[in-house]
């Protein structure tokens, strides 16, 4: 399986981190690190996330309560994000919420 895609589902808890290589889908509870070096990772509708997010690219639909270090990172339309952000690219749609600080580049 050379692009496995790991989910962690709705009604998930998980107190602790989390690491992993290829792409991951979460849309339960997370309170620790998600750490990934050059994985996917999407935090779904559902999701909410107590802790930093490192992953290649990041695309946030749900709540996230950390700083976000990626290459590309996603603020959709319902999301929430409370921490700052340092990335080489970012998009944010109408409706997402970010407070904290923004480095953006580099």
């Amino acid at each position: 399986m050379a692009n496995a895609t790991n989910v962690l589902a709705s009604g998930i808890d998980i107190n602790g981190s989390i690491r992993f290589s290829n792409d991951m889908i979460i849309d339960g509870k997370i309170e620790g690190e998600i750490i990934s070096d050059k994985g996917r990772v999407t935090i779904g509708e559902n999701a909410q996330v107590k802790g930093d997010v490192t992953a290649g690219e990041v695309k946030v639909f749900g709540k996230v309560e950390g700083k976000i270090t990626s290459e590309r990172c996603e603020l959709k339309a319902k999301s929430r994000l409370d921490g700052d952000i340092k990335t080489k690219s970012i998009v944010m749609e109408d409706g997402a919420s970010h407070s904290g600080r923004s480095e953006i580049g580099g």
